[in-house]
Formats: structure tokens, C-alpha cells, sequence
């Protein structure tokens, strides 16, 4: 809890804009989840990607019915399965692809367990997990995030952060990610919650954002 009430007084301290906004939204609220091992960490994830979180939810869920003596498949178990059974949950080929691949690499040990991953800085586990197939830097990024609880990580990649920034300093377009990871190297050593932050920043209606183009 200190640490998030220090984020938002830092925060808040950079200038008008940010006091603004943190007072806006109240104390940072950053809440990670429940630690996990870094594979089943990341196989979520790839459940997730580029779904709504109800079909997420309902991909895992039948992935958990197909070993129902375990919380969570494990790497061999998962490395092994019948491809018809995974596309069955709704993992596309290339998600089942990922899935195997990320099994593989945890039984190899490019993937560590959780207890190596606490001890490994912020960006030799970027540069271990971004080079899996179908895992990118935004997707170990999450991981650090939510289920290491690592306090600063910028994903700059991440199109709700950039735009969060545009709207922050009335900017006509969002800056690219090179740009914002530039900028925000002065919210270290919290930009975890300026990421949390940007999220949060009030999105104009499409009413408005039409008018808005018109005037």
C-alpha cells in the first residue's frame, strides 16, 4: 500500500497535468495478481490475446476440464496435447503453436520457474521470454506487471498508454513508442502506476471526439 500512496504523491509531483490527473482518479489502485509460475503466466496470456475476456475465460476453462486432476496443465502435459483436443477449448493453430512452444522452452529451462524469475532484473527476462514465438515484449510486460509485481515497467507499446499520454498533454497524436519510453524514463522508479495511470485517463465520447474533428 505505501508503495502505490509514493507512486501517486510522485506522480503527481511531476507537473500540473499529472497533479490533475491523480487527483482525478484517486490513489493509484494497481492490483497484480496472484503470483504464478511464469509459464502458466504466459499461456493465459496467449489464451487472452486478441479476445474479449469472457471468450478468454471460456478457452481456459475448457483447457482446465481436459486435466482435472491438476490447477493447471503442466509444461509436458501441455507440450503433448492432442492438437484436435486444444483446438477443441478454442486455441487457434498458432496459439496452440505458442502454447507447445512455451511448454517446450520451460522443460528446457529458458523459461524459469517462479523463484528464478524473482531474482532476474527486468530486462533479461524481456530478453529470455520476447524471443518465444508469438510472445512479445508488451506480452512479458503484462507478466511483469501482474504477476511479478515489478513497479517499473512502461509498456510504451501499448496503445492505451500512448493515447492515455496524447489526451493527458492535449497532443494531436500519440507519441511512438521510442518517443514515450524516452519521456517517461522520469516516472522511474514508478512507472508501473504512471502506466496505471494513462489507462485511466478519461477517454472523450464519440459524440464529443466528432465534434470535436467538425469544430
Amino acid at each position: 500500500m505505501k508503495r502505490t500512496v509514493d507512486a501517486s504523491t510522485f506522480l503527481a509531483s511531476i507537473d500540473a497535468d499529472w497533479a490533475g490527473l491523480v487527483a482525478q482518479v484517486g490513489p493509484c489502485g494497481h492490483e497484480p495478481k496472484p503470483a504464478r509460475e511464469p509459464y502458466e503466466a504466459l499461456v493465459r496470456a496467449v489464451a487472452y490475446q486478441q479476445l474479449h475476456v469472457k471468450a478468454g475465460d471460456a478457452i481456459l476453462a475448457r483447457l482446465l476440464a481436459l486435466h482435472p486432476r491438476r490447477a493447471f496443465p503442466s509444461p509436458a502435459q501441455l507440450r503433448d496435447a492432442d492438437f484436435d483436443s486444444m483446438r477443441a477449448c478454442g486455441f487457434s493453430a498458432r496459439k496452440i503453436e505458442t502454447i507447445r512452444g512455451i511448454a517446450a522452452a520451460t522443460l528446457k529451462g529458458v523459461v524459469p520457474d517462479l523463484s528464478a524469475a524473482l531474482a532476474l532484473p527486468d530486462e533479461e527476462l524481456i530478453a529470455r521470454l520476447s524471443v518465444l514465438k508469438g510472445i512479445g515484449r508488451w506480452t512479458v510486460e503484462m507478466f511483469l506487471i501482474y504477476s511479478l509485481d515489478r513497479p517499473d515497467i512502461l509498456p510504451a507499446d501499448d496503445f492505451g498508454v500512448r493515447e492515455g499520454y496524447r489526451l493527458l498533454k492535449s497532443l494531436e497524436t500519440a507519441p511512438t513508442p521510442k518517443a514515450l519510453a524516452a519521456i517517461g524514463a522520469a516516472w522511474s522508479p514508478y512507472r508501473t502506476a504512471a502506466a496505471w495511470y494513462l489507462w485511466r485517463v478519461p477517454r472523450p465520447s464519440k459524440a464529443k471526439a466528432k465534434q470535436a474533428a467538425v469544430g
